[in-house]
């Protein structure tokens, strides 16, 4: 029992019983379980995998996020403003705002944060972004040659670009419900 949990970390103690019932050995799952206590085993480990909270908590400092978000002025024209965020800081970039946001845009205003942030002195790793279409592979292609990973969040899940979501929340609660542009 005890060799199973240690071959096998990711396994609780439900799965150790059931492969020591597999094996013939007839024994209750609560026992299982406080074997394993006593020899200081997790019952109950966790999993072996990476959580997205936990990713983004350990890679705050390498972390920026991006997104559009729309705006109207008071003509009724929408524009669509490009932002970053730097997870460690929550520095913003306000890196533009167009009515008619293209792919050539955005790989430009990909090349403008680069320089922001080698002249900040800024090392990131990794942006997350949305499955927008407005991104393309070239706007990849410059972000990987800068040696950023581009990490799309899934499809309709906003929670993974969750400080980026939360900051357009703020902005729009806070200046833009309250300022006619």
């Amino acid at each position: 029992m005890l060799r199973l949990a240690r071959e096998n970390p990711s396994w609780g103690y439900r799965r150790i019983h059931g492969e020591l019932a597999a094996l013939g050995i007839k024994v209750a799952a609560s026992t299982v379980w406080e074997i394993l206590q006593e020899h200081g085993i997790a019952p109950s480990p966790e999993r072996t995998h990476t959580t997205w909270a936990t990713f983004l908590r350990d890679q705050a400092g390498a972390l920026l996020a991006s997104d559009f978000f729309e705006v109207r002025t008071l003509t009724g024209a929408r524009l669509y403003v490009f932002a970053v965020i730097e997870h460690a800081t929550r520095r913003i970039h306000i890196l533009g705002a167009t009515a008619h946001p293209t792919g050539q845009w955005v790989t430009q205003l990909g090349r403008n944060l680069l320089m922001d942030l080698h002249e900040a002195g800024i090392t990131a790793m990794f942006l997350i972004r949305d499955r927008d279409a407005k991104f393309t592979t070239t706007f990849d292609a410059v972000l990987a040659d800068a040696g950023i990973q581009v990490v799309a969040t899934g499809i309709r899940i906003p929670r993974m670009n969750s400080i980026m979501e939360r900051w357009i929340q703020t902005c729009r609660r806070e200046m833009l419900d309250r300022t006619l542009i």
